[in-house]
């Protein structure tokens, strides 16, 4: 079973816990927080906006992986994960609705897909993530799979200019092999950007790469969510092993 929890500490901090989501009425939460997230901070433009949820049509073939607040019941953090079982019974992964990943067929069936990662404002002090990646890491090793794939997304607020250097930035160090590259259906418009020097990588991002996974080509526009998104692959036989213990810490329990 799918449970971990964050140790106790001094200074009345709140007592998490991941976990699957284990109803319906968890995975509506879920979705309430994705909505304030993704809606509400962000400005994306969501089909179920008026019911302030975030939920489309994957929603049904995905685990739910949530982090809990015991104190208050509040759901405070979540991914949701689409196996390549799943996404073959419902056509395809979501990131297939913007990238061409032809050249990922021959792992499909060993990948898992990420996405829709959010937590709560009050508690973006780094415990969520973590426990969100222990309960993931716990997730792989449990149904044995060997590759996770999503995408991450980069702010378009300021046109875009930041993303595409941000991605200048990363294509000299951390794309994947020929192999494993993926081609977005809409691209970013990189070069026609301006170039600056000041843009800093997302923090997600730079964790996911610090771990080991790669930047699997150029980015993709997501004209609902206003983001420029980039499709990242973490082979877990990549996974760093300066960061392997803390990415896995709660993996055999």
């Amino acid at each position: 079973m799918l449970q971990a929890r964050q140790a106790d500490n001094p200074g009345h901090q709140p007592s998490l816990t991941v976990h699957l989501a284990r109803s319906q009425s968890e995975v509506r939460e879920a979705q309430r927080l994705r909505y304030r997230v993704f809606a509400e901070e962000m400005g994306a433009r969501l089909p179920t906006a008026a019911e302030g949820i975030d939920e489309d049509r994957f929603d049904a073939y995905c685990d739910h992986l949530i982090v809990a607040d015991e104190d208050t019941g509040d759901v405070v953090g979540t991914y949701r994960v689409l196996s390549g079982a799943n996404a073959q019974r419902i056509g395809g992964f979501y990131s297939e609705q913007e990238f061409d990943i032809t050249r990922l067929h021959h792992i499909r069936d060993r990948a898992v897909e990420i996405g829709r990662s959010c937590v709560h404002p009050d508690h973006r002090s780094g415990a969520v993530i973590a426990l969100l990646w222990s309960g993931l890491a716990t997730y792989m090793k449990a149904q044995g799979y060997e590759y996770i794939i999503g995408c991450a997304s980069m702010s378009m607020l300021d046109g875009g200019v930041g993303a595409a250097n941000a991605y200048r930035r990363l294509r000299e160090s951390c794309l994947s092999p020929a192999e494993y590259r993926v081609f977005p259906r809409y691209p970013l418009p990189v070069a026609e950007l301006e170039q600056t020097t000041t843009t800093k990588v997302p923090p997600l991002i730079q964790a996911y790469l610090r771990v080991g996974a790669y930047v699997c080509g150029d980015p993709a526009w997501d004209p609902d969510f206003n983001t420029a998104d980039l499709f990242m692959l973490l082979p877990m036989s990549r996974v760093d092993s300066r960061y392997a213990k803390h990415f896995m810490r709660h993996a055999g329990s």
